[in-house]
Parts: structure tokens; sequence; C-alpha cells
């Protein structure tokens, strides 16, 4: 039914404008108790075979909302009920900012795919955590809160920007990821690099240490699947040092050759990131080459190109620890989630794996 809806209503519509009217029918649904607990039942069953402990906490699965769909904080009880067990929200810079001009979202229908230049337009981390500080859930998923530069800030001030959100959110996340591999913030790629890296990391991570002295906010980065081999490891190997607790692998790509796209060429040739099915090969070896360096010492996080349970499922036998998807929500309408926690808990009665820790890094340990 939702794909014939979407054929007719959402395709047609400017992408970004299809986006608002969804997520606004999404909160509104979470607002109304009797309509939320109905859905919720519908579309997000528990599995107790797939609870997952992870980055220190507990969730009942592995499989989350990826930022970039909730940049505000504005959704979260809403993408719960749709069956998400831990949403990102953001990226939130250190200040508002309205992103690039529109046009900046384009569909690949053929492709199953997005391109997006969306420039990280968001309230800024002030207006992000009020919301989240007055915030009075109805749900609790995980809240995961993605903080990136501030376009306007030069890249030799970054760190002072990228502190600054920290110590707005940290108190109100579950856990913080520092976003260097957006393609839409000039020199923000940049940060990737090593030399770069160490500073600001270490940076986030005294801000969330000093801000919330009660707990340990985990920390994660997240990388570009356009990073060389060389540099994935260099950045698994810091994430070692420092004592991350997690990379998320991985956000979009500025590549288009050798991906098959059949999208017309006025499409493919939109500058952005590129996200959604062209994305899996390269995430899942990302995945795989993070998880052979350092196993089980960090969490693992996979997203790019996750369709339907068996994408999840490979990524989880990756090393992938926790999951996540954005691009094909887009295509696969409201019962997304309930098909993947479904199918994960079927593919994990079938396979030889106890649980579905034992399965983590699986493949990766077959050829070790």
């Amino acid at each position: 039914m939702y794909k014939i809806f979407f054929r007719l209503v959402f395709k047609r519509l400017d992408p970004e404008q299809a986006h608002h009217l969804a997520f606004r029918w999404i909160r509104l649904a979470a607002r109304v108790p009797v309509l939320r607990t109905f859905l919720a039942a519908a579309l997000a069953p528990r599995y107790k075979e797939l609870r997952t402990e992870a980055l220190g906490l507990r969730m009942h699965g592995p499989f989350g909302l990826a930022a970039g769909f909730d940049k505000n904080a504005v959704g979260i009880d809403g993408m719960a009920m749709l069956g998400f067990d831990h949403v990102e929200i953001g990226t939130v810079t250190g200040e508002p900012q309205p992103g690039n001009p529109k046009q900046r979202l384009f569909r690949l229908v053929a492709d199953r795919a997005l391109i997006n230049r969306m420039g990280f337009n968001n309230d800024g981390s002030l207006r992000v955590a009020a919301r989240l500080a007055s915030r009075t859930p109805v749900f609790k998923p995980v809240v995961g809160v993605n903080i990136g530069k501030t376009k306007v800030v030069p890249e030799e001030e970054a760190v002072a920007d990228y502190v600054k959100s920290a110590e707005r959110l940290a108190p109100y996340a579950d856990y913080l990821v520092v976003n260097v591999s957006s393609p839409n913030t000039p020199g923000l790629r940049n940060l990737q690099a090593t030399e770069a890296l160490r500073p600001l990391l270490s940076a986030v991570r005294e801000a969330a240490d000093r801000t919330v002295p009660a707990r340990r906010v985990p920390l994660l980065v997240k990388i570009a699947p356009d990073l060389a081999d060389e540099d994935v490891d260099a950045v698994a190997d810091l994430a070692v040092e420092l004592g991350l607790d997690g990379i998320i692998a991985t956000n979009t790509t500025i590549a288009r050759e050798g991906l098959g796209l059949r999208s017309g060429p006025a499409l493919v040739k939109e500058t952005g990131g590129l996200s959604g099915a062209p994305l899996k090969e390269r995430s899942l070896e990302v995945l795989r080459r993070l998880y052979a360096r350092v196993g089980d010492r960090i969490t693992l996080v996979g997203v790019g190109g996750i369709e339907n349970a068996e994408d999840a499922w490979q990524c989880i036998l990756a090393g992938a620890t926790l999951v996540q998807g954005y691009s094909a929500f887009i295509y696969e309408g409201p019962f997304w989630g309930r098909a993947i926690h479904k199918g994960l808990a079927a593919r994990l009665a079938t396979s030889p794996y106890a649980t579905l820790a034992d399965a983590v890094g699986a493949d990766v340990r077959k050829t070790a």
C-alpha cells in the first residue's frame, strides 16, 4: 500500500517537501495516546532475542535511525513509535544555520538512493539542547546526538565549535557522535586526517566529561566511505588509542563512477552526498576492515545501503553491533522497522549463533 502511495503522492512532491509532510504526520500521530499505542504495537513489535547491549546501553534491538532525518530533536517519540531502537538526531552545529540553497535533496528512484547537499540545516546546539531538556518522553529509545561544524566557522576554530556543542548537548545525549564526514560543509572532511582528528576528539571527550561528571557519555566518530583503506586503518588505530567508544561507518559518498547508477545523468551529476543502495558494498568493506583492525575493543555502527533484514544481517556479520538506516525508509515506508526486526529474528533463529552478539563480526573472524 505504501509503495502505491509513494508513487501517487510523494514521488510527485519535491523530496524535501515530502519529507516535511511525512515527518509532520509522524509527529502528529505520536501525540495521540490511543493512536500511538496502536501504531507502536503494530510497527514496533519486540523480539527478546534481539535485545542489544552496546556503548554501555541497553536497547530493544540493534536497528536505529541514522542522523539527518530528525535534525532538531522534534520527532524522537514518533520515530521510536515506528520501530527504531535508537534515534540519532542532528547533525547539530554550534550555531543555527539555514543550510544550502534549495533544491538540495534529490531522489534517485531507479537506484533506491538519495543525493543531498543539505548543508547541516538545523536550529543550533542551544535550541536543540533546550528542546531535549524539556522533552517528556512517551517512548524511550536510546538518543544519540550527532554534532558537526558550523559552516562559517573557519577550520582552525573547528575544535572550539565542536566543544561548544558538546558542552550544551552532552547532558541530554545517550551517546555523542562527532561528524567529520559530510561532504556538504567546505573543509569538513579535512578533519578526518588523524593530525586534525586527534585534538578534536580529545577536546570533545574532555568537554563531555567536564559537563557530565556523573556518567561517561559514549563518544563515536562518523567517517566517510571515500577514505582510502590506509586512512580507515589510521582512524581505527586512533579510536583505540584515544579510548573512543565507537565508529559509525559510513556517511554518504561523493563517488558516482563504478556504482552502476541507473538514474538519469542530470540527477547523477548533482553535487552532494549519495546515500542508499549503491553505498552498500563499500560500507560493508569499511566495516570489515574496521572490525579486522579493532575487533571487539570498540563498538562499530553499520550504516549505508541497508534496505532490508538481509542487509542488516550482513552488517552484523561484518562487525556491526548496531545498524542504522535512513534512505530506504523513504522507499519502504512505516512498516520498514517491523520488517527489519522480524527478518533479523528469523535469520538469528536459523543461524549457528546463540545470540546476536555472537554473530557480530563472525564473517571477518572466519577469514582471519
